[in-house]
This record gives structure tokens, sequence and C-alpha cells, in this order.
């Protein structure tokens, strides 16, 4: 889930390979975030740590028009174990809303599961002067994955927003990492604005930045990153996961407009 590139031309469909595994373990972590632990033969032959921010789509029902439901959450961790390969998805959940969170939250030990993938696009750069890692509950995952990658002697800020301070997670690190946490129902302020607070304590240079989330919320911190930290493409990567105001569906049908406003911030930047 990397910086997202608008496309000059439709491309043809990727053909998805649908994949299976069986729920080996469900455990909630906080109020609103839930793993659940997948184990089958099928997931041996993958690989998804090439990335932090790895993903899969799990297929949670069909739509109208018979296409799968597809929602992406991050592969928290990877272990083999002596009975198999096990897989951790961190669900966001919000109550009755969306479509994961209620399923997280009823799903049981030995149902099966189909899923996508798996994919990604981000790691961090051990040769990056320092780390950035921004994101809401959505993005606490794959952050949590990003800063156990750290290296001893690797300088990170996270700034992470969760409803309230039983959400926090611990970020386990060898890195020299500042931790700032955003209690969204507590009025702590939108992370925008947390961010570029906490800026006077950033250590010098361009970092390499993870910024992931809602969506307004990451454009507006891309644009920022970008003319305030002096961030180049490369060392960035940012993806809205939702949009407020809008539902799953709307978020992806809207998603590439988004990617086309996040090109003209680019655009200007340029000049």
């Amino acid at each position: 889930m990397s910086d997202t590139q608008p496309e000059a031309t439709t491309p043809p469909a990727r053909k998805r390979t649908p994949r299976h595994a069986t729920v080996s373990a469900v455990r909630r972590l906080s109020p609103h975030l839930v793993r659940v632990t997948l184990t089958g033969p099928e997931l041996a032959p993958l690989d998804p740590t090439a990335h932090t921010d790895s993903y899969v789509k799990l297929v949670l029902g069909e739509l109208a028009d018979g296409r799968p439901l597809l929602r992406a959450y991050t592969v928290r961790a990877v272990r083999d174990t002596p009975a198999g390969t096990e897989w951790d998805l961190d669900l966001v959940v919000h109550g009755d809303e969306g479509v994961g969170g209620p399923w997280a939250t009823r799903v049981r030990p030995g149902e099966p599961v189909t899923f996508m993938g798996p994919g990604g696009g981000y790691a961090p750069d051990p040769a990056a002067p320092w780390h950035l890692l921004v994101g809401d509950e959505s993005a606490l995952p794959a952050i949590a994955a990003a800063v156990e990658a750290l290296p001893a002697g690797a300088v990170a800020h996270a700034v992470v927003e969760v409803p309230g301070p039983e959400d926090e997670q611990p970020l386990e690190t060898a890195a020299d990492l500042t931790v700032t946490w955003v209690h969204r129902d507590a009025g702590a302020g939108d992370l925008a604005g947390v961010v570029r607070a906490a800026a006077g304590g950033f250590p010098a240079g361009a970092p390499h930045v993870f910024l992931h989330g809602e969506a307004d919320c990451v454009r507006d911190l891309r644009r920022w990153v970008r003319t305030e930290l002096g961030v180049p493409r490369e060392l960035l990567s940012a993806s809205g996961y939702w949009r407020r105001g809008s539902d799953d569906e709307g978020w992806r049908a809207s998603k590439r407009d988004w990617a086309a406003a996040v090109e003209r911030d680019d655009a200007v930047l340029v000049g």
C-alpha cells in the first residue's frame, strides 16, 4: 500500500488467484482491534515478509454484481510452527460498522477463509537518516511491523491516532523510537495538527515516511511532509485506507479521484 499513482489508461484486469486458509485463533487485543490467526498449507509457499505493510484481501462476501467483496488487512506477523505456517491479521472493529470488523468479532477457529495476495509496497529504508510513521488505528498494525523491522541505531518518530488509551499497542523495536499517541475520543486534537506541532522535535534531514489512514488527513500531511520536511516521492509511502463520511465501497469508487488530486499536489510542488 504505497504512494498511489493514477493510471494513464485503464489496465487489463489482473488475474486474482484465490487462496485458502483456516482460522486457528481469534483474540481481541483492544476494544477496537481483533487479531485473527490463519493457518494452512497454502500459506507455506507464500512470503509476505519483504514489505512491512504486506496485506491480503479477505473475501468477505459477494457484491450485487457477483464480484467478490474484498477487504485488505495487514499481515502483522508470520510464524512457522510444528503445526504449520501461521499468519496474524489485525482487524479494526467499530461495533457493527463496516464488513471486516463484524466478521472478526463473530468468526471462530476452524472456519475456512478465502483471500487474495499477499501484496505490499513499503519497508523502512535502513539508509534513511530517520523515519516518520503516521496513521490511525487502521495503519497501526503496519506501523508496528515497520518499527519492529528497524535495526538498532535507527531513529524513528511514530504518531498514532487511536480512539482512547486502552487502544494503544506496545511498539517493540531495537531502534531509538519516540511514540506520540493521539486519543481521538478525548479530543486530543487532530492527527495532522499533532504531527505539525511535534515537528520541532524531529531530527534534521528528510525522513523515510510511512503515512497511511484516513484519506483527507493523509493528503493534507502528504503535502506538508513534501514541502516542510523536503521528503522526495521515493522516500514517501502514503495511502488512504478509508475516508470520513464514506462507506468502504464509496471510498473505493472515489479513490482514483483522490489519486489524481495527489498528482496535482505534486505538480504544484514541481512548479
